[in-house]
């Protein structure tokens, strides 16, 4: 998890409960021997570029809440500006409970800045009781799956549903993996091996591609992994900051693909950081997409947004159920619809898409919430004071299943990793597992694949 844009936004409302028992994934290597002014210029990750970015009906009514108000107004907005460069006219109107607001501003062409260093979170307090809860109804497959940082035993339980669509994991045992496979086949397994950053202002992409690939086949040629593991990404959340580097990062992509499908291993590409690249950067990411899709590869995005997930979606501002439609869209999440329909589909580039990274992240500057927060456990109170459900758990379970909602609808999308489960140092406050874990397994357990 690292980097994102400059927008100015709104929330939603709706009072009540939910319903059910119950760090990204730090690219912690990324940019160590890179100089200060290189830092400072533009190696920023999906996490650093959060920080410069502030840029279906009646979901889970039956399952999630009870005793919801209805708001007293309902927030308007306009249609997201279409593709093609920089998103300028749409305006948000922000509503709160008690006090209402009519707050317009434009938004405004992205800015990329420095976030500054992250220090390592508390371990969240969890609730003191658990609330009695309405168990979700049943539906269609779901397409949620989980960043696993390490092996842990909630992750079995939840695999145990048969609800879980894809799992990635910088946990490379070839037991674990096994492990994961036979308890859920139907569930998608990508792997990424840790290394520095790229510098593509002086990379040689050919000879990268087969560096990284050398590294990568002492895992990845391994039989045991090929059995269970469906792909590979390279490295995490890449940030071209011209349209040169955005072309070598494709001519890598796209070299490392054809060598790793030569041993018939299959690559996840892109693996971009929220909000990125630029729009207008992605034609100049087409050969790396001809190439995933000649070797059967995948594209792989990170989609976060705070302080809800709805946050600079077509949907910002509706309140605590807002519904999806496949023709809603987003700056944040829900971006991926923009990629697809703009630019990957009129060039038949139509692969099929993994959000490596999906879920709640503060690091979204001039937004909305508190300012420090960080991952989903630093929203509850505000999620509680503005009408989002009363138990943050719940509360997040309710927004991802949203997200869920929306990939449904999109048949490329094999699914989205929630970042965390077992998460990595210094990210607390995106773990998962307790509460979050036992909401979850009972969405999952009635939305489990054939």
């Amino acid at each position: 998890m690292q980097n994102q844009t400059q927008y100015t936004p709104s929330v939603g409302s709706g009072q009540g409960e939910i319903g059910v028992n119950g760090d990204t994934a730090g690219n912690e290597d990324d940019d160590k021997n890179a100089t200060t002014e290189q830092r400072t210029a533009r190696k920023w990750s999906r996490r650093r570029f959060l920080t410069g970015m502030a840029a279906g009906v009646g979901l889970l009514a039956a399952g999630c809440g009870a005793d919801d108000p209805t708001p007293t107004a309902t927030p308007t907005k306009t249609a997201l500006p279409a593709i093609g460069g920089t998103p300028t006219a749409a305006v948000y109107q922000q509503h709160l409970p008690i006090v209402q607001s009519q707050l317009a501003s434009p938004l405004v062409e992205p800015t990329l800045t420095p976030t500054p260093p992250k220090t390592a979170a508390a371990t969240p307090v969890p609730p003191t009781a658990t609330p009695v809860a309405t168990p979700f109804p049943p539906g269609p497959p779901s397409k949620l799956g989980l960043f696993v940082s390490r092996n842990d035993p909630q992750l079995f339980e939840l695999l145990a549903t048969g609800g879980v669509a894809v799992v990635k994991t910088l946990e490379l045992d070839v037991n674990f993996a096994r492990q994961i496979k036979d308890t859920s086949p139907r569930t998608k397994l990508i792997g990424r091996i840790d290394l520095p950053q790229l510098h593509l202002e002086s990379m040689d992409p050919a000879g990268a591609a087969r560096d990284f690939v050398n590294a990568l086949l002492i895992y990845a040629d391994d039989g045991r992994r090929r059995d269970t593991f469906d792909g590979w990404e390279a490295y995490n959340e890449p940030v071209p900051g011209t349209s040169d580097e955005m072309a070598k990062l494709a001519d890598f992509e796209a070299e490392r693909v054809r060598l790793l499908a030569e041993r018939g291993i299959r690559s996840v590409i892109g693996n971009f950081g929220t909000g990125q690249p630029p729009l207008e950067m992605w034609e100049r990411f087409l050969p790396a997409l001809h190439a995933a899709k000649q070797h059967d590869g995948w594209l792989g995005l990170h989609e976060y947004s705070a302080p809800t997930i709805y946050h600079l979606s077509t949907r910002d501002g509706v309140g605590r159920y807002p519904g999806v439609t496949p023709g809603d869209t987003g700056w944040l999440t829900l971006r991926y619809r923009q990629v697809y329909n703009q630019i990957l589909r009129p060039a038949g580039l139509e692969i099929p898409l993994v959000m490596t990274e999906m879920g709640v992240d503060g690091l979204v500057s001039n937004r909305p919430g508190p300012a420090n927060a960080r991952g989903w456990t630093d929203f509850q109170d505000y999620w509680a004071q503005n009408g989002y459900g009363l138990w943050g758990p719940g509360a997040y379970v309710e927004q991802l299943v949203w997200y869920d909602q929306a990939m449904q609808q999109d048949a490329y999308v094999i699914g989205g990793t929630i970042y965390a489960l077992a998460a990595s140092q210094g990210w607390h406050s995106y773990e998962i597992s307790g509460a979050v874990t036992q909401v979850l397994k009972q969405y999952l357990a009635v939305h489990a694949g054939a």
